[in-house]
């Protein structure tokens, strides 16, 4: 039976079962929350990164979910240094240039601070003199850190990240650190393939068809179709 969970993930810690970098690490893994053999991530989220992600144990909703190719929109609130204007805001929306290419347009806009947001631990490091504001930013790709990068190409830097939303599965009512079963969703199956003529149906109607003509012409009206060959006479005097 196929299953499907959405976990609240916090930061620090890492988007995989086990810490296979580093022997004798003590850094946390989805291990340390999710007790659920056989379950894997779908998409991945940094590790210093938090919010939701979706784990199955079926690998054609795995891919479902995670390929590029299906555009499925995820929604991140992220907290920035400074107060983003307008241009900032037009420009995270219509793309923005980074090393790899430019950003597919996006949706972007000035938020509140969400409400019931939990603390994070540890908190972030800001400096009195400049002030943070947060934006929703809705994406239909998945360029590396490309949140962070497009942020930082704008002019302000992320200090916060956190992921609300995936399609049209979000954080609503889950707690940090918290996980839970969904109802699994009916996976659009492959596109049919356009259908070939059928070949038996071409061979019956080139057989159908009548004759062609033969080439010269033939003795009139007698339908054998035997060419005929024209008599020549001797001149005069010569036999």
């Amino acid at each position: 039976m196929t299953r499907l969970i959405r976990f609240n993930k916090p930061f620090d810690v890492l988007p995989q079962f086990t810490d296979s970098g580093s022997a004798g690490s003590t850094r946390k893994t989805l291990s340390a929350f999710i007790d659920c053999p056989g379950v894997y991530a779908a998409g991945r989220l940094d590790r210093d990164s938090e919010g939701l992600m979706l784990l199955t144990d079926t690998g054609r909703l795995q891919a479902w979910i995670s390929d590029p190719q299906h555009k499925m929109a995820k929604t991140y609130w992220v907290q920035v240094e400074g107060t983003p204007d307008a241009s900032a805001i037009s420009a995270l929306s219509k793309g923005v240039e980074l090393k790899d290419g430019v950003t597919r347009p996006a949706k972007a806009q000035v938020i509140e601070e969400p409400a019931e947001l939990w603390a994070r631990n540890p908190p972030i490091r800001t400096r009195k003199s400049i002030p943070t504001s947060w934006i929703s930013l809705t994406l239909r790709e998945g360029k590396n850190r490309q949140v962070r990068r497009m942020t930082s190409a704008v002019g302000f830097p992320t200090l916060r990240l956190i992921r609300y939303s995936i399609g049209a599965w979000t954080l609503d009512g889950l707690a940090q650190g918290a996980w839970e079963d969904l109802e699994v969703p009916k996976i659009p199956g492959p596109a049919k393939p356009v259908q070939l003529p059928n070949k038996r149906a071409i061979e019956r109607r080139t057989k159908a068809k009548p004759a062609g003509k033969p080439d010269g012409p033939t003795s009139g009206g007698n339908g054998s179709g035997k060419k005929i060959r024209k008599k020549h006479s001797l001149p005069k005097g010569r036999k």
